[in-house]
């Protein structure tokens, strides 16, 4: 369709590589899991920020578009301190998740159009774009068994961390969110491989700011739910990772390796504080 492939990321690839964070956040709310629901999100975006975009750093510094730092990083920090707003109570209620999910569909739309004005289509062969219909299939089908592979996946983890005597936070901020963050790993890391830097950034800047708006609205619409083990050090967390970012990228209009490196760390040490915290609560 000519869409370029910085918008690509931002929209298509990001929102089909959320797609297990949308499906198990809304089952977990159903279910009653709220703190797993909330905490699959905030996890998700400080694994995305941290450990995709340090790993793909590390293995191929990534360059950065100016339309990134000017536009989609301070929607994503923006939004980060939106949904810490909305849920500092311990609670999603379902006008909060109509004005998220109201502001995901504009973000879209602000996007695409902006793509368009800008006229920055690639310039792509007719013969190599395959046919219409059968790209359609593969995206169905590959978003079916993305879906259904997430929930295998996170259905098992979750039995094996509750085994362990783990709190339902602790697994959404771990287990749960790495599982659902798979996509989103596999697709920056290959890009960043084949030099499609505005895929890798797009792809992880995308899916932060849909975890946030579409996610958490629209799983507040289908039932509002409770998060109250989701506490203000995570949310923080999260929005330090988003600020940080910012002038990483502006530094060169490129994510080094160093810095790559860096976040690893972050990430690191932040999973293996939750880690110890949950084992000293759990002791006697």
């Amino acid at each position: 369709m000519g869409v370029s492939p910085l918008a690509i990321g931002l929209t298509v690839v990001a929102y089909g590589t959320s797609a297990p964070e949308m499906t198990v956040s809304i089952s977990s709310s159903w279910a009653g899991a709220g703190d797993i629901a909330a905490a699959n999100v905030v996890g998700s975006n400080i694994f995305n920020a941290a450990f995709i975009l340090g790993l793909t750093a590390l293995i191929c510094p990534v360059g950065i578009s100016l339309s990134v730092i000017r536009k989609d990083m301070p929607v994503m920090i923006g939004v980060s301190l939106l949904g810490w707003y909305f849920l500092g109570d311990g609670r999603l209620a379902r006008l909060e998740g109509i004005i998220l999910f109201a502001l995901s569909v504009a973000y879209s739309w602000l996007t695409l159009r902006a793509a368009d004005r800008e006229g920055n289509q690639p310039e792509t062969d007719s013969k190599k774009r395959g046919k219409p219909g059968l790209m359609i299939l593969w995206v169905i089908l590959g978003l079916a068994g993305l879906v259904a592979g997430s929930k295998l996946l996170v259905t098992g983890a979750i039995r094996i961390a509750e085994t362990l005597g783990m709190s339902q936070a602790v697994i959404g901020l771990t287990i749960v969110s790495v599982g659902t963050s798979l996509p989103e790993l596999a697709t920056s890391v290959v890009a960043a491989l084949k030099r499609e830097a505005d895929i890798a950034i797009g792809n992880v800047v995308g899916s932060n700011i849909f975890n946030i708006l579409a996610i958490l609205g629209a799983t507040g619409v289908a039932k509002p739910f409770q998060a109250a083990g989701i506490g203000n050090l995570d949310w923080a967390i999260m929005l330090i990772t988003a600020i940080v970012l910012l002038p990483m990228m502006r530094s060169g209009f490129k994510l080094n390796r160093w810095e790559g490196g860096v976040l690893l760390l972050f990430y690191v040490g932040y999973v293996l504080y939750l880690l110890h915290h949950n084992i000293s609560m759990a002791s006697p």
